[in-house]
């Protein structure tokens, strides 16, 4: 039987597969999106210009927003960096890639962040966090290889100009969501406040608002007002994207913080997102089932997927290597 951090890490990885359900919405809506004409900056500024007023009520019902207020007033220059490189980076270029390339692409590309993730860890901790786990950076790169098998099989191949375009988007946007996440946690822990994951999404999207009527101002100036179908479209995206995935996700790497392993897994559960955006794909738009490398694909994400909910349920005494990650330190 899986001890309790097995038990913990299994929790946080459930989590994180249910967030990716509703963030892979993102995909479809974006797409939905930008086959109306709305030009990207309104389908990026939209999410999160409406995400923090459909959040105000979950801050009421959780005592208000004052600690929130209270930590982004201590250090408003550390929130706006985080907010700045995790919310407004990451859907920029997300949101871009949508109106330049397929939605298979965007949703394919950006399981990058699987390995991503992994990757930022020696360039931000030092401590025993900074290790990047073999095991762990295997398994996520058996999801990478799914992914690029999905990637391929639906481009028969070959990318043109506008899809490397949209990639090159989706990798920074894969590299930003994670990054931006990774030095909130740290923050918060040296600053010692101890803020849960509705507190730090609501701080994210407040913190962000500056940057984001940054954006607002440049769509008005260039495309004008956005219609009352994209205004929908953009509150579909902030409702499930916005506040339910993006809660549901830093509630899963809040809870597996301080284990870089099991951290990298949930980070890894966006992987599912691809096999989620084939199933919309089939069930919304009427695609037609994937076929061929795009089935392998699919198979080896959840190959992948189960391998990594494996390893981070081992009981510590039969993985020397998961025991050595597991810390007592906490944020």
């Amino acid at each position: 039987m899986p001890d309790a951090h097995g038990r913990v890490a299994l929790a946080a990885v459930g989590l994180a597969l249910l967030s990716a359900l509703f963030f892979t919405m993102t995909y479809v809506l974006n797409r939905a999106s930008a086959s109306t004409g709305a030009h990207w900056a309104w389908v990026a500024c939209l999410r999160y210009l409406i995400t923090l007023p459909l959040m105000l009520p979950l801050m009421l019902v959780r005592g208000g927003a004052r600690p929130v207020l209270r930590a982004i007033a201590a250090h408003p220059w550390a929130w706006l960096r985080c907010a700045g490189i995790g919310f407004v980076l990451f859907y920029v270029m997300l949101s871009y890639a949508a109106a330049s390339g397929p939605s298979w692409l965007v949703a394919g590309s950006f399981q990058f962040t699987v390995i991503a993730g992994l990757l930022c860890a020696p360039l931000l901790y030092r401590d025993q966090r900074r290790r990047i786990p073999l095991a762990g950076l295997g398994v996520a790169a058996m999801i990478l290889a799914g992914v690029l098998l999905m990637q391929f099989g639906h481009a028969s191949g070959a990318l043109d100009r506008a899809a490397w375009i949209a990639l090159g988007c989706v990798l920074v946007a894969a590299v930003s969501y994670p990054l931006g996440n990774r030095l909130l946690l740290l923050h918060l822990e040296r600053s010692g406040e101890p803020l849960d994951a509705i507190q730090r999404v609501f701080g994210m999207t407040l913190a962000s608002q500056p940057l984001w009527l940054l954006v607002l101002a440049y769509a008005a100036c260039v495309a004008g007002p956005p219609t009352v179908a994209q205004v929908w479209l953009g509150a579909g995206v902030a409702l499930s994207a916005g506040v339910i995935a993006t809660i549901l996700f830093f509630q899963a790497t809040g809870m597996v913080r301080d284990r870089p392993l099991a951290l990298g897994a949930v980070e890894a559960m966006q992987g599912a997102e691809v096999v989620f955006a084939v199933l919309l794909g089939v069930l919304l738009l009427g695609e037609p089932w994937p076929t061929g490398r795009t089935a392998l694909g699919a198979l080896v994400v959840v190959a992948g997927i189960v391998a990594f909910a494996w390893i981070v349920a081992r009981p510590a005494a039969g993985s020397r290597e998961v025991a050595a990650l597991r810390t007592d330190k906490g944020a």
